[in-house]
């Protein structure tokens, strides 16, 4: 399904004459150092909050946080991201897919169908946008940080604003209807057409990229789960 974006992203992402402070923007907020106010640059809020982790133990009966790896291993494993094993020369390796190596103590999760199902949408996505493995790795990860690949519908009192979907995006922030935001399809494609609106975003370190198109108040969060969504791809993709 085609959707045109141009109507839905919020104004900073799709003004070419601003692809530069996009990039700026994202990198400011990561020192602290915010350069636009958040009515203006904040299509997406923090995550996953405390409504949403408890709506996600609560539907899968165990706990959505881990605690920290102390190293990563050294090869990802189906059993570890929940793909099946395909031909190696198919795959992209783990230092193409981390090319700046994973920042911090890591985080990782064991995958249901669910989740597997929404990684397989967003390295989909990633492939007709033209972001490639690199993007999937970002996209994935920031799921990962937001919903920890669920697709949560609106969670009531919990709810942190209007967030919904994977990615918790907000209708009140320019990204799509509710309805819209809750397909995996539309909702990896609003993030990846906003990604590829960051300058330089390919040469950006995973958690600047991902939060110059988030914004959130948690931007260092997105780094611990470089190292999973890497994994991830190099067993879906």
């Amino acid at each position: 399904m085609k959707y045109d974006f141009t109507r839905w992203l919020p104004a900073i992402a799709k003004d070419p004459n601003r692809k530069f402070a996009l990039s700026v923007a994202g990198v400011a907020a990561i020192g602290g150092l915010a350069v636009a106010p958040a009515a203006v640059a904040s299509p997406i809020t923090s995550g996953p909050h405390e409504g949403a982790v408890a709506a996600i133990e609560l539907a899968t009966g165990k706990q959505a946080e881990s605690a920290p790896t102390a190293e990563p291993t050294a090869e990802p494993t189906a059993e570890a991201t929940g793909g099946t094993d395909q031909p190696a020369a198919d795959k992209p390796s783990r230092e193409e897919l981390t090319p700046y190596g994973v920042q911090g103590a890591q985080s990782r999760i064991p995958l249901d169908d669910a989740q597997r199902e929404n990684a397989k949408a967003i390295i989909e996505v990633a492939k007709e946008t033209g972001v490639g493995e690199r993007g999937a790795v970002i996209g994935i990860a920031t799921a990962l940080q937001e919903s920890k690949l669920y697709n949560l519908g609106h969670l009531g009192m919990y709810n942190d604003h209007d967030s919904q979907g994977l990615f918790q995006q907000r209708p009140s922030s320019g990204w799509g209807t509710p309805e819209q935001i809750t397909d995996p399809e539309y909702a990896a494609t609003a993030f990846f057409e906003a990604l590829r609106n960051v300058g330089g975003w390919e040469d950006l370190p995973l958690t600047t990229a991902a939060q110059t198109v988030q914004v959130s108040a948690y931007p260092f969060h997105y780094a611990q789960w470089e190292e999973q969504a890497a994994d991830i791809v190099v067993q879906l993709w």
